[in-house]
């Protein structure tokens, strides 16, 4: 199994700066693509960014230029690194992780694994 544990969530001002990450421990694979998405009260998840193995990155245009991925694979993590945020960014932060890659990475029903979320808030 899969364990994914993410962290670094809270509240943060409109306009600041927050940076998430997401730790993947037990089973080991040779190569994932690690993915984030948010969900916010009463609306879908929805993609948010991912990550190839080989660090091909992805954005969602909602935060293309504000937010950036990266992963550091000697620590199996996965970071967010979210700038002038909008309170419309407001949600539960998730991670999610699929072994191998994968050739679109942006839909919830592609990755297996997902950890349990963290909450960010950005307040106006």
């Amino acid at each position: 199994q899969v364990q994914l544990v993410e962290s670094g969530g809270g509240l943060v001002q409109a306009g600041g700066s927050l940076r998430i990450s997401c730790a993947a421990s037990g089973r080991t694979f040779s190569s994932y693509t690690m993915g984030w998405f948010r969900q916010a009260p009463g609306k879908e998840r929805e993609f948010v960014a991912r990550i190839r193995w080989s660090d091909g990155t992805y954005y969602a245009d909602s935060v293309k230029g504000r937010f950036t991925i990266s992963r550091d694979n000697a620590k199996n993590t996965v970071y967010l690194q979210m700038n002038s945020l909008k309170p419309e960014d407001t949600a539960v932060y998730y991670c999610a992780l699929q072994p191998g890659t994968i050739t679109r990475g942006i839909g919830v029903r592609e990755y297996d694994y997902w950890g349990q979320g963290t909450q960010v808030t950005v307040s106006s």
